[in-house]
């Protein structure tokens, strides 16, 4: 008996509540770790994109006089444009640009839903209602002008130009 009591002391075992600490540590260090990869991915391309993004705003309006339109902003290189709210407002982002387009509704007139999408970036917004917001981060890696349109208005259209 005096053998079993020995071989008993000699095993080193962890209190259970550093057990506990450890693994809800462990948890959250692995949900952080998801959270970032799945955030920082664009959505036309595989893998995470750790660059300092290119803000782009495109504000989706009902003007009375010429119908549903988008107006855009940009915060390239410190710089804020606004376009003059033209029907086709077109965007020009050099080559392998991470952008961040963030899409605004706020036609306060009429109130409808409206959507973006771009096809060649794999780029659809939800439909969204008045003053609702969304952001899609994509890679602009083809050169060429594509355009962006809505499902919901086909007269919404704009075009993006992704220089070399």
């Amino acid at each position: 008996m005096a053998k079993k009591q020995k071989n008993k002391a000699k095993t080193a075992s962890f209190p259970k509540g550093t057990v506990i600490f450890i693994a809800v540590v462990v948890a959250a260090a692995g949900a952080g770790v998801y959270y970032l990869m799945t955030t920082s991915t664009p959505v036309n391309v595989d893998h995470p994109v750790f660059a300092a993004p290119t803000n782009l705003y495109i504000i989706g309006l009902h003007d009375p006089t010429q119908g549903y339109l988008y107006e855009q902003e940009s915060t390239r290189q410190a710089q804020k444009s606004l376009s003059s709210g033209v029907p086709d407002a077109s965007i020009h982002i050099p080559k392998g640009t991470l952008v961040s387009l963030h899409f605004i509704n706020e036609d306060k007139d009429t109130q409808a839903p409206m959507d973006l999408n771009i096809d060649a970036f794999k780029v659809h917004t939800n439909k969204l209602g008045y003053f609702q917001a969304q952001t899609i981060n994509f890679v602009a890696d083809k050169e060429g002008t594509y355009t962006y349109y809505s499902n919901l208005h086909p007269e919404m259209k704009g075009t993006i130009t992704v220089d070399p």
